[in-house]
């Protein structure tokens, strides 16, 4: 690629930046937003037993990670809001998301001044191509790059342990001494810790990367390798906060994530024949390339997955994505012929600018409708609200009655819900509870079976649409009306 099409490549990307750091400010409630900040709120309050996040009861939380615990540790000796420390906190995995990407990159180019140069273009048009090139179809999931799904899952875990995972792939290739190997298995612990499913696509890299090192890795760095694998798995089993390996025996994930094999054309037509040759290109030099090896474990458990109905297995598919992402924009520089090199390049540069048109909603967040155009405010999709117009009268610790839309977005603020608004692995009485919040709001409930799920679980208010609740009936004194004519309903002790 030529000086100007650098140039272009490295400030198309510090715009980028920009633009999602002022999406940082407006922070656009969509997703998991809710638990992150209710598991910062409840570690705020009690760094030591913090209890299930979303409903008042003694039970561990797989929320509960080596990052959230930073935050709330933060939260408590700063005093800071739960959202500004979440904004704080997706500054901070930005930056270890951009840093990692500079670090990884940089182990497949040469040092010196022309190395320098190469450097900073080709993370620059990395970083483009793992945030555009995807496809047409929009993908929002914790976990995947593209901006519309970064855009609102920047404060969330599974950003920072993506940062962190190209942080452990650059340190596999460096690696050499004893503590090397015994970083990186800190390092893979806390991954795996802090999003699960980050962790796993973090483990087929790092597993890429060991396999294509060349020279082929000697019997020491086996040993090493070895004793930081073991020190990972002792965090792992020593975590306090939660079992990590009782992960395992859970189940009930399966049919949320059967979305993540439909549409996979419109979703990927971008980066599949793109990153597809460049990964080509690689492997036609090296066919232990650790890029194509990463991007084959990935298709392979993604394939799986799909086969055998284990639609979770889904959530493998940044480890088939991120490496044809990085290798298309390695080759534009690392391709030995400058054809291939001009051609690549042109190609990519046109795929970035069908992708970012693809995205352009994200503009939406930033901007007021008003003043974008049409066609771009056609994309854009409106946040959820948030529930801060029920703080003024309900307090942390109050249990709140509600639907599942509301419950995941009310413990944020504070106060528990009944049931779960996200899977709670857990919660020994998840079920029972849903029944609870369905009998409640079942219309030909009586008023007593009523008045008994308020009692069972101590509930102090109700959250409801008009008709929803037993407006007028007996214990439910309506206090406030929130967006979309919500309704916030006091239960009467008398």
């Amino acid at each position: 690629m030529r000086v100007a099409g650098s140039r272009t490549a490295r400030g198309a990307a510090l715009l980028l930046l920009v633009l999602l750091v002022a999406v940082v400010v407006r922070l656009p409630w969509a997703g998991d937003l809710g638990v992150h900040a209710a598991t910062v709120e409840r570690l705020r309050h009690d760094l030591l037993d913090p209890g299930d996040p979303l409903v008042a009861a003694d039970a561990p939380s797989p929320y509960y990670t080596p990052w959230t615990l930073l935050l709330g540790c933060a939260a408590k000796v700063t005093g800071l809001g739960v959202f500004v420390v979440l904004r704080g906190a997706a500054l901070v995995s930005l930056a270890v998301l951009v840093t990692g990407v500079w670090a990884f990159v940089g182990t497949f180019l040469e040092a010196g001044a022309a190395g320098r140069w190469r450097r900073s273009a080709a993370v620059a048009l990395v970083l483009l191509s793992l945030v555009l090139l995807w496809g047409t179809t929009l993908l929002d999931w914790s976990g995947f790059l593209g901006l519309n799904s970064l855009a609102l899952t920047v404060s969330y875990p599974s950003t920072f342990a993506l940062g962190a995972a190209f942080w452990l792939w650059a340190l596999l290739r460096r690696a050499t001494a004893w503590p090397h190997f015994l970083w990186a298995g800190v390092l893979w612990a806390v991954i795996l810790l802090s999003h699960q499913f980050t962790g796993v696509v973090a483990s087929l890299g790092a597993l890429a990367m060991v396999l294509g090192a060349r020279p082929w890795p000697g019997r020491a760095a086996w040993v090493r390798l070895a004793a930081g694998l073991a020190l990972g798995l002792a965090l792992l089993a020593l975590w306090p906060y939660y079992s990590f390996f009782g992960l395992f025996g859970i189940g009930g994930l399966e049919e949320i994530h059967r979305s993540l094999y439909r549409s996979l054309p419109g979703r990927f037509w971008l980066v599949a024949p793109v990153g597809g040759a460049a990964l080509a290109l690689r492997w036609r030099r090296d066919r232990r390339d650790p890029l194509v090896l990463c991007c084959v474990f990935g298709a392979v458990v993604f394939a799986a997955g799909g086969l055998s109905g284990h639609w979770s297995w889904g959530r493998v598919l940044p480890a088939v994505l991120i490496p044809a992402q990085v290798a298309a924009g390695l080759e534009v520089f690392c391709a030995p012929r400058r054809a291939v090199r001009v051609t690549l390049g042109w190609v990519v540069a046109g795929a970035l600018l069908v992708g970012a048109w693809a995205q352009c909603g994200v503009l939406g967040h930033v901007l007021p409708r008003s003043a974008l155009p049409a066609v771009v405010a056609d994309r854009y999709r409106e946040p959820w609200p948030g529930y801060h117009w029920i703080t003024p009268w309900v307090k942390y610790g109050d249990v709140v009655l509600a639907k599942k839309w509301p419950a995941r977005q009310i413990p944020a603020y504070g106060p528990y819900t009944v049931a779960p608004g996200y899977p709670d692995f857990f919660l020994d009485d998840e079920e029972e509870r849903a029944a609870a919040v369905r009998t409640y709001f079942a219309p030909d409930t009586s008023d007593r079976r009523r008045a008994d799920v308020l009692r069972r679980y101590g509930v102090g208010w109700v959250v409801a649409y008009p008709g929803e609740a037993p407006e007028g009936g007996p214990a439910l004194e309506k206090v406030a009306v929130g967006p979309r004519g919500q309704l916030l309903y006091r239960v009467s002790r008398r």
